[in-house]
């Protein structure tokens, strides 16, 4: 008939958590009762494609081995949402028309003008990620004409990073 809240307290139970909540006494013979649970649970990420609970109702008045119990498994879906920012410095470049590219120099500035990209990969979450690719495509030729000269690619955060083999061709 009405809504109550229930009492429920976690404890473990031969190496399983169990979560036990009273429903109340007495109850009149043939009474139906429903009861709606909601669970939160971390740490599902290593999981796998589901978890699976086992309820059963028990009770106090008349013990049995034969006590109603159903299983129930719920799929597990990770949820992230990732955001990708990124800028250049300087963020507008005008390469002066006296200069001049000096072919097999060593030197970064005979190159042309530094540019500096710089990506940020952030996670917004709920969910951890993991085995996560970015992979940047960088227009370094213009015909047959260099249009960046790409020096170094580097990472923070404890990432991973490969890069094209054309990266820093000149040892410059």
């Amino acid at each position: 008939q009405g809504q109550e809240k229930l009492s429920c307290n976690p404890r473990k139970e031969n190496g399983t958590h169990v979560v036990l909540c009273e429903l109340g006494n007495p109850m009149k013979a043939g009474a139906r009762i429903t009861v709606d649970m909601e669970l939160s649970v971390s740490g599902l990420e290593d999981m796998g494609d589901a978890i699976t609970f086992h309820l059963q109702l028990r009770s106090k008045n008349s013990p049995s081995s034969s006590n109603a119990s159903v299983t129930v498994t719920v799929p597990v879906e990770a949820e992230a949402e990732m955001q990708l920012r990124g800028n250049s410095l300087p963020a507008v470049t005008v390469l002066p028309t006296s200069w001049h590219w000096v072919e097999g120099s060593q030197r970064p500035e005979d190159q042309g003008i530094k540019v500096e990209h710089v990506y940020e990969l952030h996670n917004k979450g709920p969910s951890t990620v993991s085995g996560v690719t970015l992979s940047l495509a960088v227009p370094y030729l213009l015909g047959d004409q260099v249009l960046f000269y790409l020096l170094e690619l580097s990472t923070e955060g404890g990432m991973n990073c490969s890069h094209h083999p054309d990266l820093n061709p000149a040892q410059v």
